[in-house]
């Protein structure tokens, strides 16, 4: 048990860090480029995404834990690792590319990429752990809404 909340405390801390330094891209121009945007009316207020960012990489963090704690030597527990892991760079590379380099298109095209990454993610983790797996769900739904907002601002710029 001990070394299955290392493995969590471990990955929640990975997926936090990771977020964190995505958020420098973020910062660079949430209140000036992205303040001069035309968005949906569905777009929320700016400052429900650093709660909401926060909790999902929690919860991204206790999945890969649960998974991790299976035993790395295992196959199927390193393959679901891996689409974690490229999740997780397609994850943080959507932030520099929308808001670092303010390129709604090609960010639009990551974040079709990091979805089916999540979709694979999920896949494996469910062979490993269902809980793992069900952990990452809100993750998914709150991609695929970014995703169509991510859509919805280039189509309206």
């Amino acid at each position: 048990m001990k070394k299955k909340a290392l493995y969590i405390v471990i990955a929640v801390t990975i997926c936090l860090l990771i977020g964190f330094l995505a958020g420098f891209a973020t910062q660079s121009s949430v209140d000036t480029w992205y303040t001069t945007l035309n968005k949906p009316s569905f777009n929320p207020p700016n400052w429900i995404f650093a709660p909401v960012w926060t909790l999902l990489y929690i919860l991204m963090g206790i999945a890969a834990g649960l998974v991790w704690a299976k035993g790395f030597y295992h196959v199927w527990v390193k393959t679901a690792l891996y689409y974690f892991g490229f999740q997780l760079l397609f994850n943080a590379l959507w932030s520099i590319v929308f808001f670092g380099f303010q390129e709604p298109f090609w960010a639009l095209l990551v974040i079709l990429v990091l979805l089916i990454l999540i979709l694979l993610t999920i896949k494996w983790f469910k062979i490993v752990s269902k809980p793992a797996a069900y952990l990452l769900l809100p993750y998914l739904l709150w991609v695929s809404f970014a995703m169509i907002l991510n859509y919805k601002i280039w189509e309206l710029n």
